[in-house]
């Protein structure tokens, strides 16, 4: 899945790299409100202010747009106050020019919801976006939310997601409220399930005397697309050593409280949130050791050795994909204090203990076949279990101590003893890129990418690039704004020319090679005038990609410099 995150409840970084021309002294609240964009015709040409008010890029905003203004004068309450910077008003009279910019087209009513509504369906159509995670949800209109969702399942075309797209927003409350604005929002978007993440909260701070059978009932009662969760970005604030240790956490910046990836209770939270409904989400620190060996900011993403996984959260991954955990209905068969059993019916059954050193044994009904010979797929023992005539079974659980088998902690999953199995789905990725004078960068040290056709001129405008595997086939197609002019496209594998299709609105090619395949596009007559050219292209991306071959590709150096720094972006940044 490509997923976006968004952040449509607020907009911060106004002005140059120095703040320049960020400020509108009109402002009736937030000076620092004059949005303006660079594009293929308005590169940064220097950080002043003029540059910065001349930026003519797509969807600029003013001071009109944020609370409080004339349309809408408030400053507080959930959806009005602006806790992270200027706070978006989605209400329609939140539109007017800014006092002192250059480029400064005119706006109209529901000019905000009118702009992100496009500007959503754009980025869905050019990233080959298929599931989105909104934040904030919580500070703006769900009216508004709810028409953005509409709109990228049913009115984008080609890339309509359907009733079937993935969307979740960050709601932080509790259950009845996270239900109501799921109802809201026509449950066109589950939400995290904070009131679930309470009670895993406890597991891990109960020492030992958390009540597991309660957990079941903390979940939210709408769970159509709900997702649980152990950490995120917001709860997760380590104050880090200067080689990437943790040192302490600021607490004071956690939206909920912390669970530290080292407790040895982790598994119990894990197993838990891929046992009950919903789609599981699985933070980056939890999976990976990023917190103790010193080479946060130096690791080679490459090599297991240096970027090494906590196998019981990716034993709990593999066994929800090979039991396939969500083919089965979801059943409470045991809960008591020590012990929670759920069974995905017929696929799995998952044992979870909070107990430090005693293994759980339990006799449940199950709804495995009579006979049908069960094992532990965690691997925290080798005995097997029998499904016995009256259909129950008796299963074991390991304590949290790490005594059993492979370490294991908290959790053991029976199943069949030869799973159904799991194979990852390559899925064909669609793209659509418009060649447009306000979208892009022409400046000499950007990708160069973007810009619309130049009239009464052959000169090449680089579309973008794609990664493709060899013998895949890769289509596409364009929309031309002039189709009385036609338009070439050329394929080039690093500077070679290896497609040229001339004039052509449709075509193909099968490349030899796997790696990044860039796209240009031209007039094919210099007589032509020029335009707007939307680019289409689908392919299907090799499914393991060796890395090794591409690390000169990744940047100037090749040094996975990239790479660490969105890994290791600030959370104030995200």
């Amino acid at each position: 899945m490509i997923q976006g995150h968004l952040v449509l409840n607020h907009v911060t970084g106004a002005g140059a790299s120095d703040g320049s021309g960020g400020s509108d002294p009109a402002a009736w609240n937030d000076k620092y409100t004059n949005f303006r964009y660079v594009s293929f015709a308005t590169p940064a040409t220097t950080e002043n202010e003029a540059d910065y008010l001349s930026r003519a890029g797509r969807f600029p905003k003013n001071w009109e747009n944020f609370h409080n203004n004339p349309g809408h004068d408030c400053l507080s309450g959930d959806i009005c106050a602006g806790y992270w910077g200027p706070d978006v008003c989605y209400y329609p009279g939140a539109y007017g020019q800014s006092s002192n910019a250059i480029h400064n087209p005119p706006q109209s009513s529901d000019y905000m919801r009118n702009e992100v509504r496009s500007w959503l369906i754009w980025y869905k159509k050019q990233m080959g976006i298929d599931g989105w995670r909104f934040d904030a949800v919580k500070h703006f209109l769900p009216s508004a939310m709810e028409d953005f969702l509409y709109n990228l399942q049913f009115s984008a075309g080609w890339a309509s997601g359907g009733d079937e797209m993935f969307a979740v927003g960050e709601y932080v409350g509790g259950g009845a409220e996270l239900d109501n604005w799921c109802a809201s929002v026509q449950n066109r978007a589950g939400t995290f399930d904070f009131g679930l993440r309470g009670s895993i909260y406890g597991i891990i701070t109960g020492n030992g005397n958390f009540d597991m059978g309660s957990i079941p009932g903390a979940q939210q009662g709408n769970r159509l697309r709900t997702v649980p969760f152990v950490n995120n970005h917001d709860t997760f604030r380590p104050i880090l050593t200067t080689d990437g240790n943790y040192n302490g956490w600021d607490t004071s910046q956690e939206l909920a409280a912390h669970i530290d990836p080292y407790d040895g209770r982790l598994s119990a939270a894990y197993a838990v949130a891929f046992a009950v409904d919903g789609t599981p989400t699985v933070f980056i620190e939890d999976l990976f050791d990023l917190g103790k060996l010193g080479n946060r900011f130096t690791h080679d993403p490459k090599v297991a050795a240096q970027l090494p996984m906590r196998s019981d959260i990716a034993n709990i991954i593999w066994c929800h994909q090979h039991l396939r955990f969500k083919e089965g209905a979801y059943k409470v068969p045991h809960g008591s204090g020590d012990l929670l059993v759920i069974e995905r019916s017929g696929k799995a059954i998952i044992g979870v203990t909070d107990s430090w050193t005693a293994w759980q044994t339990v006799t449940i009904g199950t709804d495995f076949p009579a006979g049908t010979v069960l094992k532990d797929h965690s691997g925290a023992t080798v005995e097997t279990a029998t499904v016995g005539g009256d259909k129950t079974v008796t299963i074991k659980v390991p304590p949290c101590n790490g005594e059993a088998l492979n370490g294991r902690r908290c959790y053991a999953i029976w199943g069949p003893l030869t799973p159904p199995g799991y194979t990852a789905n390559v899925r064909e990725t669609t793209q659509e890129w418009e060649m447009a004078d306000d979208l892009g960068d022409s400046h000499p040290l950007s990708l160069q990418q973007g810009g619309q056709l130049p009239a009464y001129s052959v000169e090449t405008r680089t579309v973008g690039k794609i990664f493709v595997a060899a013998s895949s086939p890769v289509t596409f197609y364009l929309f031309l704004s002039d189709s009385l002019n036609g338009v070439t496209v050329e394929l080039y594998n690093d500077q070679t020319l290896v497609h040229s299709e001339s004039p052509s609105v449709t075509g193909s090619y099968t490349p030899n090679f796997t790696g990044w395949l860039t796209i240009k596009v031209r007039n094919t007559e210099a007589t032509s005038p020029g335009q707007i050219v939307w680019v289409v292209m689908t392919y299907k991306p090799p499914a393991q990609v060796t890395t090794d071959l591409f690390d000169s590709k990744l940047n100037a150096t090749g040094d996975w410099d990239l790479y660490h720094r969105m890994v290791n972006w600030p959370p104030s940044k995200l």
